[in-house]
């Protein structure tokens, strides 16, 4: 925790309790605002140590760079199937053309 946040929590205290001794409802309404305001002050508290955009997404790109060259033998093999898958299809195409002439929809209604 932060000097800052310390200093905030303590004021908050201190406040909650004089508002309270005030009015109950008052008291109330800064125990809730304080407390938010604590959270806020701690969460500011810690803004600059977290990486910028850039540096999140260079080590995502370099993690996705990693990964990629991982898997690239997947890829080529997966690759070198889908073209066997083709050729096998367009062999299946010429087979299928060739032993047959094109039905017309004249032909089958007879």
């Amino acid at each position: 925790m932060s000097k800052r946040t310390i200093v905030a929590g303590v004021v908050w205290v201190v406040l909650s309790v004089l508002a309270f001794t005030v009015d109950p409802i008052l008291g109330a309404v800064v125990l809730i605002f304080g407390a938010a305001a604590v959270v806020v002050v701690q969460l500011a508290s810690t803004w600059d140590e977290h990486p910028d955009y850039e540096a999140r997404e260079q080590v995502r790109a370099r993690r996705r760079k990693a990964k990629w060259e991982r898997n690239s033998g997947s890829r080529e093999k997966d690759a070198a199937r889908y073209a066997a898958h083709l050729a096998r299809q367009a062999a299946r195409a010429r087979d299928g053309q060739a032993g047959t002439t094109p039905r017309s929809d004249a032909d089958t209604t007879s």
